[in-house]
């Protein structure tokens, strides 16, 4: 069954590998084989990666729409993931979902599971702001 994509004027996505930005009128698009997607809403940029959980994010969003589970970005994860647990043992499971979720190459899923690393580091940061 194919995917209908409808993207917003001006919207970007990475649809397997090549970033494409819309006009300006509502576009949509029939997606009829098996893809890499991600939209706008998805993408985050190594600017905005500020924060170790949303660099976590970051290296698994290079991971899916790239060459997968690198040598060099299997480094970069781990010794982020490390640092994270050391500083927020709390973050445990989140992680080793996530974990589970890249040495089984399904990447995707560890993206939806990452973007709700970041927010529990933002409630943590929240609550450390509060307290101090």
């Amino acid at each position: 069954m194919p995917l209908v994509l409808t993207l917003k004027p001006g919207e970007r996505v990475i649809l397997a590998g090549a970033v494409i930005k819309n006009g300006s009128t509502v576009a949509h698009l029939q997606i009829e084989n098996q893809v890499t997607l991600l939209r706008q809403k998805d993408i985050l940029t190594e600017a905005d990666a500020t924060s170790p959980c949303k660099k976590i994010y970051l290296v698994i969003q290079l991971m899916y729409i790239g060459d997968g589970l690198t040598p060099e970005l299997a480094q970069v994860y781990w010794d982020l993931v490390r640092d994270v647990l050391t500083a927020a043992p709390s973050t445990k499971d989140l992680i080793s979902e996530i974990s589970a979720y890249i040495v089984a190459s399904n990447f995707y899923p560890a993206l939806k599971v990452a973007k709700k690393l970041i927010s529990y580091e933002e409630e943590l940061i929240d609550h450390a702001t509060k307290l101090g």
